[in-house]
């Protein structure tokens, strides 16, 4: 085991020091600017501190600062030491992959409060002097030996990095004329105007058109240029934006402000409706920090119970958004409760079942693997424990639940325990649709648009 022991005032005499040697990494500089709220684009953006010749330098060199915090805390004088005061010049920045050196070494004692001046002086891998100065302490008079505390483990990541890379992949597709379904309030209408700003979507608005103009208003958002359908309550537009659709008016549409099952309703509709011989059916894409990829949940939302057929349906509509958004082979892990085929968890023989449909060319664009628990599709770890080699397990792309409260379960979970930021859109109809829940605020409205417009705009490309 490792120990921190202190040196007391007594132990300590002129001409004593201790060094640290740290490299700098990307790590170090979002730590320091979670810690510090020290968001400076000279720190933080990499083109602007290229442009500005600034090397990156982390709060004007805090952070090689701090390591003299370290030294006098945990080595000289150590456990029970108190800071009395500092003062730092700093000579040079410090950059990215710089690999620095500090040093504090004893210059002076005073019996008085047991204070002990250390001279503090960083240097670069080349010798060249980066930050000097002085602190004072209270160095401590009782012997402390105390096992070393291991360091918290930090999840870092770049927050929005999933859908900012989303966004970059649509900049070159043109937006796709869509159907918005009742935008009554802030949160919709807002949504479908930042993806027409962003240009994702050429929106038509259906709704109560007074309704639309007094939300407008009253939220600050411009509709100049906004297409509007009138229509007198909530069904008459679900009912209008999927004659659109049919019409060739639209290639899309967004949910607003009414509940799913009124747009669903117009939209499965065997007269009026948008069937295809596809069975409809929601993908959930989730942006979870602990997980190196976006990853898509299906069913989450339309199929309750699905069978074989369905499920076959539900696999091919994940795979070919996946394949839209950039991946070429999905990895799909077909979900049950454990890795084997029993015969009294069905799941696990359907799992078996579309494997093979997939052999035999049934199921299409990606790779199937199943049955799999849910730690053996998202951890490798959890995979090799349990002896499974499978081009899938630990690295699926797209999670294929059982049912559909499953699929729910484990989407919200991952929203609300772990963190994960949604966007879902509804594949097998005419056109896609993105279905946001009226909790979902715009980036998840905005995510779900440029998913759409990926679908629309390559799927020909991906089908040719």
């Amino acid at each position: 085991m490792d120990y921190l022991e202190n040196r007391t005032f007594d132990e300590i005499a002129p001409g004593d020091s201790a060094a640290l040697t740290r490299t700098l990494t990307t790590r170090d500089i979002d730590l320091f600017a979670v810690m510090s709220g020290d968001v400076n684009p000279a720190h933080m953006d990499a083109e602007f501190a290229a442009a500005a010749d600034s090397h990156r330098i982390v709060g004007h060199g805090m952070w090689a600062g701090a390591l003299f915090s370290t030294l006098l805390g945990t080595e000289l004088p150590g456990a029970g030491t108190l800071y009395r005061g500092q003062t730092l010049r700093f000579h040079a920045p410090v950059g990215l992959g710089d690999t620095v050196t500090a040093r504090v070494t004893v210059r002076a004692k005073h019996a008085e409060g047991h204070r002990v001046i250390f001279d503090c002086r960083c240097e670069g891998a080349d010798g060249s002097l980066l930050i000097s100065g002085e602190a004072e302490v209270a160095a401590p008079t009782e012997k402390i030996r105390r096992a070393r505390v291991d360091l918290p483990e930090v999840q870092l990541r770049r927050r929005r990095g999933a859908y900012e890379a989303l966004l970059q992949a649509t900049e070159a597709l043109d937006p796709i004329r869509t159907a918005v379904v009742h935008p009554c309030d802030a949160v919709s209408l807002g949504g479908a105007l930042q993806a027409a700003r962003l240009g994702l979507i050429a929106p038509v608005l259906v709704g109560p058109e007074a309704r639309i103009r007094a939300t407008a208003q009253a939220e600050g958002l411009d509709l100049d240029g906004a297409e509007i359908v009138d229509t007198p309550h909530s069904h008459a537009s679900a009912a209008e934006a999927v004659a659109l659709v049919r019409a060739g008016r639209a290639e899309a549409l967004m949910k607003g402000a009414l509940h799913t099952d009124e747009v669903m309703g117009a939209v499965v509709d065997k007269a009026t409706g948008l069937r295809t011989e596809r069975r409809m059916s929601h993908v959930f894409a989730l942006d979870v920090p602990s997980y190196p990829k976006p990853l898509f949940i299906t069913d989450a939302a339309i199929n309750i119970f699905p069978d074989l057929a369905v499920k076959a349906d539900i696999v091919q509509n994940a795979i070919e958004l996946v394949r839209s958004m950039g991946v070429a082979v999905p990895k799909v892990a077909i979900l049950s409760a454990v890795e084997t085929i029993m015969p009294k968890i069905p799941s696990t023989v359907e799992a078996s079942a579309l494997c093979k449909m997939a052999d035999r060319g049934q199921i299409t664009g990606g790779l199937l693997d199943g049955p799999l628990a849910f730690d053996n599709a998202i951890s490798l770890a959890a995979a090799q424990t349990k002896g499974i080699t499978s081009p899938v397990a630990g690295q699926a792309d797209i999670l294929v639940a059982p049912d559909l409260e499953a699929g729910n379960m484990i989407a919200k979970q991952l929203m609300y325990l772990a963190g994960a930021e949604s966007a879902g859109l509804v594949l097998g109809a005419r056109v896609p649709i993105m279905l946001t829940s009226r909790a979902d605020g715009e980036i998840s409205r905005v995510a779900s648009a440029a998913m759409a417009q990926l679908f629309v705009r390559r799927k020909p490309e991906l089908s040719a």
